[in-house]
């Protein structure tokens, strides 16, 4: 995986494309800045979003999302161990008190 750009970089770049003139195109842009010609349209999506202009899902909400479900996968698993060890216990010959 190639390794992400700098949040300078990224904000360089989205300035430009936002202040650039109507004639100038995202892939000039792009080829100037050497990403790939989606880049810069990307990452001004994404700046709207974070700026609340735009629905969609945030950096941070993405984050914990991950995090959630990394969380629900770990519960579920521990679940599963419980449910088997439950379903052993009677089974087991266990001494009487």
């Amino acid at each position: 995986m190639p390794k992400p750009f700098l949040k300078e970089f990224r904000d360089d770049v989205i300035r430009v494309a936002e202040n650039r003139d109507p004639e100038v195109t995202l892939a000039q842009i792009a080829k100037e800045f050497g990403v790939h010609v989606c880049t810069p349209d990307k990452w001004m999506r994404q700046a709207r979003i974070e700026a609340g202009e735009q629905p969609g899902e945030t950096k941070s909400e993405s984050v914990e999302l991950r995090e959630l479900r990394e969380r629900n996968r770990l519960l579920e698993q521990e679940n599963e161990v419980l449910r088997r060890a439950a379903a052993y216990l009677p089974q087991a010959h266990l001494p009487a008190k």
